[in-house]
């Protein structure tokens, strides 16, 4: 089951969550709820999983899905409320063959091995634990609040400051944290979370800065257990054609560390366990059209995809002023 939120057709301060139809091209309404979010707690409430709510519910009729993409009225399939209580987080050097280009970008004079190559390594010897052990701390990286979220179809902007703004394809979970303080996963999606690795490239300790930046996540929420064996494809458009294309490949058969060993190093923080609060957690990568050299320009439509994720994700880069920030004193 895959679900989408939307804003209604009459105006953008009222939003919609529907279930994705069997055809991938209708939308069907869910009764009594007007976001992911609000369905999401009920479930907790109600000791029910989302899809047990969602047929508790039931529908209350069917919405055109291309006329929604067409008009620009999706929403990501999960927001809060108050975006300041929607935290945007990763890690990195977590995928088999995500080390190379790191590594590369951070090479050494001599032969000793990079902090990423390391890092990269033991999660290979201790990323996925046996159950009830504790694994390889991955690395980790923040990328602001729900204020830097861009809806599916939306631009990614490419501020002034930035020295460039290139894709990352990846897989997101989702979460709500209970009342009681627990994480529960929604579900999984599709992301963009969108970098500037020519910053990185210079220097990784400034890999935090490089990391923030918008990102984007859906269109679809997949509810339920994540693949395996996840194949995707990243392509990068200018004026309708095919600049840059490549595989990508997600999902624990194709990971270092396991999807439980991520989320343990995450919400092991008592800070990120904040009842009510949004987490959107993304996974990491190995597949990059910065490792070929090649250089979004604005303009250009970043377009994700990967099977049993439905539609594809596509935001277009577009160049912006920096606003320089006025300090006072008090």
């Amino acid at each position: 089951m895959r679900i989408v939120q939307f804003y209604q057709e009459k105006g953008r301060e009222n939003s919609q969550v529907a279930v994705v139809g069997d055809d991938g091209e209708s939308l069907q309404v869910i009764a009594g709820v007007a976001s992911t979010y609000e369905l999401a707690k009920q479930a907790i409430a109600a000791g029910k999983s989302l899809a047990e709510q969602i047929a508790a519910l039931g529908f209350f009729g069917t919405v055109d899905y291309n006329k929604v993409l067409k008009e620009g009225r999706l929403l990501p399939p999960l927001t809060h409320p108050d975006p300041a209580h929607m935290l945007l987080t990763g890690t990195g050097l977590t995928h088999l063959g995500s080390a190379s280009t790191r590594s590369a970008m951070h090479a050494k004079a001599d032969d000793q091995l990079t902090d990423s190559m390391k890092m990269f390594k033991w999660g290979l010897e201790g990323g996925k634990p046996a159950p009830g052990q504790i694994g390889a701390e991955p690395e980790w990286f923040y990328k602001g609040d729900g204020h830097w979220l861009v809806a599916p179809g939306q631009d990614l902007e490419l501020p002034g400051y930035a020295q460039d703004g290139g894709e990352e394809p990846e897989i997101v979970g989702v979460y709500l944290i209970g009342e009681n303080g627990t994480p529960f996963r929604l579900g999984y999606a599709i992301a963009n979370e969108y970098s500037d690795h020519v910053l990185e490239r210079q220097n990784y300790l400034w890999l935090a800065h490089s990391k923030l930046r918008q990102s984007s996540f859906g269109p679809e929420l997949l509810i339920g257990e994540l693949p395996q064996d996840i194949k995707g494809i990243s392509r990068i458009l200018r004026d309708g054609e095919v600049l840059w294309e490549k595989n990508f490949a997600s999902g624990e058969q194709n990971m270092s560390h396991s999807i439980a060993n991520l989320e343990y190093h995450h919400f092991k923080y008592r800070g990120f366990r904040v009842p009510g609060d949004v987490h959107v957690h993304f996974f990491g990568t190995s597949t990059l059209s910065f490792a070929d050299q090649f250089k979004p320009e604005p303009g250009d439509v970043f377009e994700i995809s990967a099977a049993g994720f439905g539609k594809p994700l596509r935001n277009t880069l577009v160049a912006t002023e920096s606003s320089e920030p006025e300090i006072k004193s008090l």
